[in-house]
């Protein structure tokens, strides 16, 4: 593996725990020339799961793409990275669960903002814009309307 900070190809392993459950081995590596630690995720290689997308086309789940779009939704707001990695993987959970490996996309953008509402309202509101591509500011309005009705309040 090549070190991210220097490219050079010969690492020693300094520590390996299991993640996920034992779905994942977690290694953290140590560059045999600059010295510098990084860490490294090993997954079982499966059956890909599939994403219907709006318009009826089918892609590979993207695990990585997900996570980057709540890291954006979530820019300078309170949020640990560890909690967007867990929704990430309650969503690829879903997957590997579902009998056809197969989810669309409004299930799984409905379960993201159901926990970002939980998490931060901003960041839901952030991630929901992009996801349901308002078309309006009145669309926006009802959404954030939706949110302060009493008992979908968090943190209050």
């Amino acid at each position: 593996m090549r070190c991210p900070f220097c490219g050079f190809a010969e690492d020693k392993v300094v520590d390996s725990r299991e993640v996920s459950g034992g779905e994942c081995i977690r290694r953290r590596r140590e560059c045999l020339d600059c010295h510098r630690r990084f860490t490294s995720y090993e997954r079982i290689e499966t059956v890909p799961y599939r994403v219907e997308k709006k318009d009826g086309r089918r892609e590979k789940f993207d695990r990585d793409k997900l996570l980057r779009g709540l890291v954006r939704a979530c820019e300078k707001r309170p949020v640990a990275t560890s909690a967007l990695e867990a929704i990430v993987e309650e969503v690829e959970g879903l997957l590997q669960n579902s009998p056809d490996r197969e989810m669309t996309t409004r299930d799984i953008g409905n379960l993201v903002m159901e926990r970002l509402g939980e998490l931060d309202q901003v960041a839901y509101v952030r991630f929901a814009s992009v996801y349901r591509q308002f078309g309006d500011i009145s669309e926006f309005l009802e959404e954030v309307r939706h949110l302060l009705e009493p008992g979908k309040r968090s943190g209050t």
